[in-house]
C-alpha cells in the first residue's frame, strides 16, 4: 500500500528500437504471452508512479529470463541500472551464462569471466552485464563494486552480495528477483531501495 500511494516512481521512457533489435538478434521468436508480458512491463516502467511490482509465473524452461532481460536492456537504454538477484551463487551463475548466450549476437569479442558487453543499435554506449557473487575475490568485488557505483555497469547478476551496504547501484530502475519465494519481504525491500523507488520484477515458477 505504502509504495502504491505514497511513492514516486521513475518514468523510464520506452526504447523500441533497442528492443526490436535485441528481438533481432535471437535466434527464435518470442511467444504471444511473452510478447504481451514484454508490453504490460514495459508500460507499466514508462508510466513510472507507483513503481512496478510483478509477478512473471511460467515454469521451468518457459523463457522468463527473456522476458526480464527485454526490460532490464530497455531500462540500460533508456540510462539506468538494472539488477537480478537470486538466491544461490550457482543459479547466478546460470543467470549469467544464459544472459550470455541470449545475447551473444550482440555480444562484443572482448568479454570476461565476470563481465560482458554488448553493441545494440541505436545506442552511442555499449550495455554492460555484470556478475557479483560472494565468494569472488576481495579485489574483484572492489573492481565490481567501483562499476557500479560509476555507472559503468548497465546489468547486475547476483546473490545477497548485491544488497550488502558497501554495495552502491545509484540510477537502479529495475530490480529482478528470482525465485523471490525464497526471499523475505526485508531483503527485496533492500534492494529495491538500491535505487530511488525501482520498479520490482519478481519471477517464480511457484504458482
Amino acid at each position: 500500500q505504502h509504495q502504491r500511494e505514497d511513492v514516486k516512481g521513475v518514468a523510464i521512457p520506452a526504447q523500441p528500437e533497442a528492443l526490436q533489435g535485441f528481438l533481432k538478434s535471437l535466434p527464435f521468436q518470442l511467444t504471444p504471452a511473452q510478447h504481451r508480458c514484454v508490453r504490460e512491463i514495459i508500460s507499466d516502467l514508462e508510466q513510472g508512479t507507483p513503481p512496478m511490482n510483478r509477478l512473471l509465473q511460467g515454469e521451468v524452461g518457459s523463457g522468463k529470463t527473456v522476458v526480464a532481460l527485454a526490460a532490464l536492456l530497455q531500462v540500460a537504454a533508456a540510462g539506468y541500472q538494472g539488477a537480478i538477484m537470486v538466491p544461490t551463487e550457482v543459479l547466478a551463475e546460470q543467470h549469467f551464462l544464459t544472459v550470455r548466450r541470449l545475447l551473444e549476437g550482440l555480444a562484443d569479442p572482448a568479454q570476461s569471466e565476470f563481465q560482458l558487453s554488448i553493441t545494440l543499435d541505436p545506442l552511442p554506449k555499449p550495455i554492460t552485464v555484470g556478475l557479483l557473487l560472494g565468494s569472488m575475490t576481495a579485489k574483484q568485488k572492489r573492481e565490481m563494486h567501483g562499476l557500479l557505483s560509476e555507472g559503468a555497469l548497465d546489468v547486475i547478476i547476483g546473490t545477497h552480495a548485491i544488497i550488502q551496504d558497501d554495495v552502491d547501484i545509484p540510477r537502479l530502475g529495475l530490480a529482478v528477483v528470482d525465485e523471490q519465494q525464497r526471499f523475505g519481504v526485508m531483503q527485496r525491500a533492500a534492494l529495491r531501495r538500491r535505487g530511488y523507488s525501482a520498479h520490482l520484477l519478481v519471477m517464480s515458477a511457484t504458482p
